[in-house]
């Protein structure tokens, strides 16, 4: 009964959006639950790997960097040529070259456990973007669009170390020392890390209801397209430089799923809100398209764990 809920997990996602949607004052509330949640999923996370995980993946530095480049010169390029395709106003083909730029998320490390890729080799490669973004987000920003900014640096990495690397590390602790006494609680971790993901999606949709209404169907499949195009090229970058499923899985995740949150806060504070719509609607979607990827992919695997 845990798998098959488990495994319909892109239902819930969808359902509870819906529900969010339409009824948003309640969920809008709950924004203070958002950090708390992914917390709790990243443990969930550490509680599937052991240190050696991580040892293995140091010892792979090119497939790191390989992730991390195809990352930051597939986004902001494609944001840039989807938004000019379309037609779309300035203010918005910025939004998307700002996307495109940002690092990857904690959402892709979510992802990226349910869909039973290589979750340390995501994790690194998160932090690893974290880190470059102080330099190359506004790069970026002003080679694609001749825009100045300034990255928060200082709460970027508080934010990585608070959400992703203690939980993780807790976790990872944990599942080292006590691996074989900790196997029932880590059989549940997946749903509930589906019902924590599920939630927060549901308070992003009530967050960002009136910019998803307001939003116009042209700047909501601008966005769609934005992040298919980085799952899907992701994935065929990461073959042609012949690396295994489960680490192409990982950099297609990496590669299409951004820190969208960045996006919105560095559009608000640089630019206008118009630009930061396509932040909004992309940190909706691209939760949406992730869980159904994931889906998707554990069902290819029904019988194999998260790869570390």
């Amino acid at each position: 009964m845990i798998q098959t809920l488990t495994r319909l997990f892109p239902l819930w996602a969808i359902l509870f959006s819906a529900v969010a949607f339409a009824f948003p004052e309640r969920l809008a509330t709950l924004d203070w639950a958002i950090v708390p949640l992914l917390m709790l999923i990243m443990f969930g996370m550490g509680m599937t790997l052991t240190w050696a995980d991580f040892a293995d993946v140091g010892k792979r530095p090119a497939v790191i960097g390989a992730g991390v480049a195809l990352q930051f010169l597939i986004m902001p390029l494609v944001g840039l040529l989807v938004g000019v395709l379309l037609g779309l106003p300035p203010e918005w083909v910025l939004g998307l070259v700002l996307v495109g730029a940002c690092p990857g998320g904690t959402a892709s490390n979510v992802i990226c456990y349910l869909a039973r890729a290589d979750v340390a080799l995501s994790i690194a490669m998160t932090s690893v973007s974290t880190l470059l973004a102080v330099v190359a987000t506004p790069l970026l920003v002003w080679l694609y669009q001749g825009q100045a900014i300034d990255v928060p640096v200082a709460s970027m990495l508080g934010s990585l170390i608070k959400i992703i690397l203690l939980p993780v590390a807790a976790g990872t602790f944990l599942n080292s020392l006590f691996s074989a006494r900790l196997a029932p609680v880590r059989n549940v971790f997946p749903l509930v890390s589906v019902v924590a993901i599920v939630l927060v999606i549901g308070v992003i949709v009530a967050l960002n209801r009136e910019r998803i209404a307001n939003g116009g169907l042209l700047v909501m499949l601008a966005v769609m397209l934005h992040n298919l195009l980085g799952l899907s090229l992701g994935y065929g970058g990461a073959r042609l430089l012949r690396l295994d499923r489960a680490r192409a899985r990982t950099l297609a995740i990496e590669v299409g799923m951004q820190n969208s949150g960045l996006a919105v806060a560095l559009a608000v504070k640089h630019f206008s809100a118009s630009a930061a719509l396509p932040g909004a609607l992309f940190s909706v979607w691209h939760n949406l398209s992730g869980s159904l990827l994931a889906w998707y992919w554990r069902r290819r695997n029904p019988g194999h764990e998260p790869r570390a």
